[in-house]
């Protein structure tokens, strides 16, 4: 009996399979692990955003004896000058004339009084996400 040398056709197609499996299961895994880095990213992106507004915002509010001048649905001004402004062809929000935080689909302002204290409500929407933050005033409204 002679030796041969080489693989048959079955082997041929067994070795094929498999890999077409092993590429298969690759390429599911690779497809959800690239779909929730995309998903991370914006959230990120969202979260970032309100981080933005949040903290100079909370600065002027944390001002000492900072009083509301005028207030309305896109904008507020304070008496010490600075207006806080959602502009929506712009999609942004600008602090007196500085862009502070783009990519904004909606943001509004309200003043709320709760046991003798003035409050200011912002919403402010994201892509699908909304943010509702409370913040609290020392002072009165003029």
């Amino acid at each position: 009996m002679k030796k041969e040398y080489g693989i048959t056709l079955i082997s041929l197609t067994v070795y094929i399979i498999s890999m077409l499996i092993v590429i298969s299961i690759i390429a599911v895994i690779t497809t959800y692990f690239y779909r929730n880095v995309n998903t991370d990213t914006k959230n990120i992106d969202i979260a970032t955003q309100f981080t933005k507004f949040n903290s100079f915002f909370v600065k002027e509010i944390n001002t000492e004896n900072i009083e509301i001048q005028e207030i309305e649905d896109n904008y507020i001004v304070f008496d010490n000058g600075v207006q806080y402004t959602f502009i929506k062809e712009n999609n942004s929000i600008y602090r007196n004339n500085i862009r502070i935080v783009s990519n904004i689909n909606e943001a509004k302002f309200f003043l709320l009084t709760e046991n003798n204290k003035y409050s200011i409500e912002v919403i402010i929407k994201i892509e699908n996400e909304t943010k509702n933050e409370k913040y609290t005033l020392a002072s009165s409204v003029q």
